[in-house]
């Protein structure tokens, strides 16, 4: 089946239409960011740089380290967005530009989250980093697709009982990581964890400033919530759409969450920065080892 125009849409130069890269500019391992600048904080550890393009908040940078080819992708902040990265990166390995069709046989890709992120439980410290074991959409990215398959219907029952969540708001999903990715980093002082994944930074994470919010105790709900002893660690904004798409479409992802701030203590990092540039090193480290 030949795609249309309106629905795989190119550039004049063939590129894909956000991302702006050509199937060649995209390495196999991918580390996608939320900040444009961190971007380059990634790629300046690269041996070489190959590929340097961007596209509104969409910018790339492939290159070597150690031998292995490497692609760095800023996302930009939401699951809308990581709607778009997450089936335009696809695009790029599976469906041939030039005829419109979809390869007969796929390629996966493995895709690294690197974000920030705020713990809810009160023994996860700031300045320590968080391997989403799974991640629990409060957004409504997946139900627009056939995702039931990917999803975990027994324990979002019991967080929707639990949180006695309004019907006007989205249904929660709830998909997992994968444990083969996951094992690059198997030796390192991770927390394992169970994600939230909001629509918004301020009123969707229970902050007020000057409005008031729907669910006054939304962020105690979540913090008590547990399932056979699996409680949710923290909160951010892109980890349930990436692993969704990335189990629909058959790649590998797994996200890891700098603690920033820890919302049951108040608490917030003097030097975030030095935080996320230590977690950039172990990552590119766990990638190229031998």
């Amino acid at each position: 089946m030949q795609l249309k125009p309106s629905e795989l849409i190119l550039n004049a130069d063939q590129s894909i239409y956000h991302l702006n890269l050509l199937p060649q500019d995209l390495a196999d391992t991918v580390i996608t960011v939320g900040d444009p600048d961190r971007v380059a904080l990634v790629s300046n550890y690269f041996d070489t740089i190959e590929v340097k393009k961007g596209k509104r908040e969409f910018i790339t940078h492939t290159g070597m380290l150690h031998g292995k080819r490497i692609s760095v992708i800023s996302t930009g902040i939401g699951t809308d967005n990581i709607d778009i990265v997450l089936n335009e990166l696809d695009a790029l390995v599976n469906i041939n530009f030039n005829n419109r069709t979809i390869h007969k046989e796929k390629k996966q890709l493995e895709i690294i989250r690197i974000g920030t992120s705020g713990s809810i439980q009160p023994e996860i410290p700031i300045n320590s980093v968080i391997i989403s074991e799974y991640a629990i959409g409060l957004d409504s990215l997946l139900r627009f697709y056939d995702a039931k398959q990917v999803m975990h219907s027994e324990m979002e029952a019991e967080f929707i009982t639990h949180t006695n969540w309004s019907k006007y708001k989205s249904t929660p999903y709830i998909v997992s990581y994968d444990q083969q990715l996951a094992s690059k980093f198997e030796g390192l002082q991770f927390y394992k964890g169970f994600t939230a994944t909001n629509v918004g930074f301020y009123g969707p994470q229970g902050r007020v400033l000057r409005l008031k919010t729907e669910d006054d105790g939304l962020n105690d709900k979540l913090a008590s919530f547990s399932f056979n002893g699996l409680k949710i660690t923290n909160l951010e904004m892109e980890t349930s759409g990436i692993y969704g798409l990335s189990k629909l479409l058959g790649h590998r992802a797994i996200s890891l969450n700098a603690i920033i701030a820890n919302r049951s203590t108040g608490e917030f990092s003097e030097n975030p920065a030095e935080l996320i540039d230590k977690l950039i090193q172990k990552t590119l480290k766990a990638l190229t080892k031998v």
